[in-house]
This record gives structure tokens, C-alpha cells and sequence, in this order.
């Protein structure tokens, strides 16, 4: 089977949630394709994983500790990066949110400020350091797609993150900037898992049985890992999907098909 090499050589990538997870595979991949990482994350955990990703592939690796919904700090933030190529969205929130749940009320205004109001903080800054041929790219869910029970406000907001990355493909098309969304299914990470776990708590069945369901309903078998999730963004920010705006594409294993 034949091997893909991306050359990022001289761009500048920033990536947001950059600390653990999908996140932190995406920017390693951009690192080992030889770009100049900005990891934006809330937490100390972020440093730590610039370090780790330098020492692995190179790179340079600049780790920067933000609130994505708090406006001044991501105009802090930003005028620390200046010139920017690549544009990652991948800070995001996901707990479960039933509706008769009174208590669930902070957890769904915090899910929303973070993946929709903290993902439109990011790109205003980021557009006005990019010049053309700029590349905008979001993390999605296949819930952006589709739904399930309890997860009402992580659905809306991935819903309305497509309908900002349609909209922001429209709106920079003039300037060369091109917008897509990766939307992934269930990826082991930290997120998914404690979702799982809650999925099973609220259900009374054992966390293998509901895997076993998720996997099952997969074309293709096993878990996904976040490793995995890397190779579409580089595409999407390659020369190779230069012609590529305004898309979302499901990375799944075949789970929910276009």
C-alpha cells in the first residue's frame, strides 16, 4: 500500500484543544510535516505537550494557554502568533445534557460557548492574519450529521459548526481562504470515553456492550485512535485540495455515509 508525504515546510499552523487527544495528534502530524506549531489550549498540560511533540519530530513548537471563550484573552493569544496559514478549530466540549435534567442547564451554555462562540473568537483573529491561500479547518462530529439522544447541546453545536464553515467558505472565498470540517466518529480519546462511561451509567449496561454496538455499527471494524484522525487535515491543507471549500467530510469507518 502506498505512502503519502506532506511537505509543510515554512507555514505556520495553530492548533486549538491542542493539549491531549485529536488535537494533539493533528498538531504532531503538521509537525512532522515539517510546519511551526501553534498548540492553544486551556491548562498547563498544553506546555507539556508542545515540549513532547518538539522533541519528537523537530518542530517548533509554541504552546500558548487560552480560554477560547473568553474575548480578550483570544485577542492576547493571537497577537503572540502573527503571520498564520492553517487554521485548526479543534477545542471542543462534549457531556451529556438530557433536557429534563435542570442541572444540565451550565454544562449545555458551556458546551455552546465553547464549540460555537470560542470557534468564531478563534477564526475573526486568525482571518486577519491570513493572507491568501489560507486554510481553515474545523472539527466537526458525525453528530454534526446526525443525533442521539441527551447530547442536545454537543449536537447543536457541531450542527451549527458546519453552518459556520459553510458560511466562512462563502465569506473568504474572495481572499483565497478555503473552509472545511473533518467530522469524526468515535475516536478513543479522553471526550469519548467519559461519554461512553456516562452512556453507560444512565442506561444501567456495561461500557463494552454499548462499544461493542458502536463499533459494530461501522463498516469498517475497530476504534478509531486519535493518530488516525491526522492525515485528512493535512490533505485538506495541502496543495492536493486546493479546488476543496465548504466541505465536510466523515472520518468514521463508514458509520454514517454521505
Amino acid at each position: 500500500m502506498g505512502s503519502i508525504r506532506y511537505d509543510f515546510t515554512g507555514e505556520r499552523v495553530l492548533v486549538t484543544g491542542a493539549s491531549r487527544g485529536i488535537g494533539r495528534a493533528v498538531a504532531e502530524g503538521y509537525a512532522k510535516a515539517g510546519a511551526e506549531i501553534f498548540l492553544l489550549a486551556t491548562g498547563p498540560a498544553v506546555a507539556e505537550a508542545a515540549r513532547e511533540i518538539a522533541a519528537a519530530t523537530g518542530a517548533t513548537c509554541h504552546p500558548i494557554e487560552c480560554d477560547i471563550t473568553d474575548a480578550a484573552a483570544v485577542a492576547a493569544a493571537m497577537d503572540k502568533i502573527g503571520r498564520l496559514d492553517v487554521l485548526v478549530n479543534n477545542a471542543g466540549l462534549e457531556r451529556i445534557t438530557p433536557i429534563a435534567d435542570p442541572e444540565a442547564e451550565a454544562a449545555f451554555r458551556r458546551i455552546i460557548e465553547i464549540n460555537v462562540i470560542g470557534t468564531y473568537l478563534v477564526t475573526r483573529h486568525a482571518v486577519a492574519r491570513m493572507g491568501e491561500g489560507g486554510r481553515i479547518i474545523l472539527t466537526a462530529s458525525i453528530w454534526s450529521r446526525t443525533a442521539v439522544p441527551e447530547f442536545s447541546a454537543y449536537v447543536a453545536s457541531k450542527h451549527a459548526n458546519l453552518g459556520f464553515m459553510r458560511s466562512m467558505a462563502h465569506e473568504l472565498a474572495p481572499r483565497g481562504i478555503r473552509v472545511n470540517a473533518v467530522c469524526p466518529g468515535w475516536v478513543r480519546t479522553e471526550a469519548a470515553m467519559l461519554s461512553l462511561a456516562n452512556m453507560a451509567r444512565r442506561s444501567g449496561r456495561p461500557e463494552q456492550a454499548l462499544l461493542d454496538e458502536i463499533v459494530a455499527a461501522q463498516v469498517l471494524p475497530g476504534l478509531l485512535e486519535p493518530e488516525d484522525m491526522a492525515s485528512l487535515y493535512l490533505f485538506l491543507a495541502s496543495d492536493g485540495a486546493r479546488d476543496v471549500t465548504g466541505q465536510a467530510y466523515m472520518l468514521d469507518r463508514g458509520e454514517v455515509m454521505a
